[in-house]
């Protein structure tokens, strides 16, 4: 259920990772492609060479916001930062290789499952998957800050009436009886409907809605009360636009998608006290309504990010 892509969360994100995919959201505005070589500053043969770095993001609008958000981080420490928009994440890690690209925010457990082949070492818990993550890194001369609590994964939404009128907050709360809308192969995918009964006891195969994956569809039929509670993504517009509640995955069946920066170990290594100072700032909540500005009222990311920065007193 993430843009990443992959079952429902057990085995990684269904946005982010390869089984299931939606479609980006189109960006607003990207910068262009910058090289990294030091340049010249032009100011005397004793200056120091300009410091340019290029930020990656994948082609939606919270990957394009969180960037922005870091880059402001690396603009105070004296870099000149551009920005590039990638298709798909194997495009971002061959730019690292060809030295095109320094940074890019990542979410910890897709891009674990990325790099070891979908090898199911990924968790609902952000330490071991941190560490597993950082041993992949590694061997490709990268390296990561510390992870955020802005945690874009798969999730189980209601409407804020439904969890009042039933006092609903975490899926531990919820009945079977419920009518479950998602993806078509929640009945069969490994971390939706038979990772809710083997860890909650809650079968939906009876009241499963086939929809769509955190799409216009099961956002529609969640609104209009066709569906009782729907698998949508944690940091989604919609959730800050209509008050909807992301219950509480209690229990522990979606990986730990906590954003996180990732960048080359030579950069991280002068870095990382700003780019840790930027993921102390994020948070779910926070990400969902920078996700708003931009997917609803529709403002660039640059706009959000920079308002989001000075607000943060970054």
């Amino acid at each position: 259920m993430t843009q990443h892509s992959s079952p429902v969360r057990q085995v990684g994100r269904l946005r982010r990772a390869a089984l299931i995919g939606i479609a980006a959201v189109p960006l607003l505005g990207l910068a262009a492609c910058g090289g990294d070589d030091a340049k010249d500053s032009g100011s005397g043969g004793d200056a120091e060479p300009a410091k340019e770095i290029t930020i990656a993001h994948q082609a939606f609008g919270e990957s394009e916001i969180a960037a922005r958000i870091y880059g402001a981080a690396l603009e105070g420490e004296g870099y000149t930062v551009e920005y590039q928009s990638f298709k798909d994440r194997a495009a971002i890690y061959a730019a690292f290789e060809s030295g095109d690209v320094d940074l890019v925010p990542e979410y910890a457990a897709t891009a674990l499952e990325f790099l070891n082949g979908n090898a199911g070492e990924a968790s609902p818990e952000i330490e071991p998957t941190m560490d597993k993550l950082e041993a992949q890194l590694a061997d490709k001369d990268l390296a990561a800050g510390a992870p955020s609590d802005a945690v874009d994964s798969n999730s189980l939404v209601v409407t804020k009436a439904t969890s009042t009128d039933r006092g609903v907050t975490k899926i531990s709360d919820l009945t079977a009886d419920l009518r479950l809308g998602g993806p078509q192969d929640c009945p069969t995918n490994a971390g939706c409907i038979p990772a809710l009964k083997s860890a909650y006891s809650l079968d939906f195969s009876s009241t499963f809605v086939p929809l769509d994956l955190g799409g216009p569809l099961t956002k529609k039929a969640l609104e209009q009360g066709d569906i009782d509670v729907a698998v949508i993504f944690s940091t989604d517009a919609s959730i800050a636009d209509k008050d909807w509640v992301v219950l509480a995955d209690d229990k522990g069946i979606f990986n730990a998608d906590n954003i996180v920066p990732v960048g080359t170990k030579a950069l991280l290594d002068e870095v990382l006290a700003s780019l840790d100072k930027v993921s102390a700032k994020l948070n779910t909540a926070n990400v969902t309504k920078m996700n708003k500005r931009y997917d609803i009222d529709k403002d660039d990311a640059e706009t959000v990010a920079k308002d989001f920065v000075s607000a943060e007193g970054l």
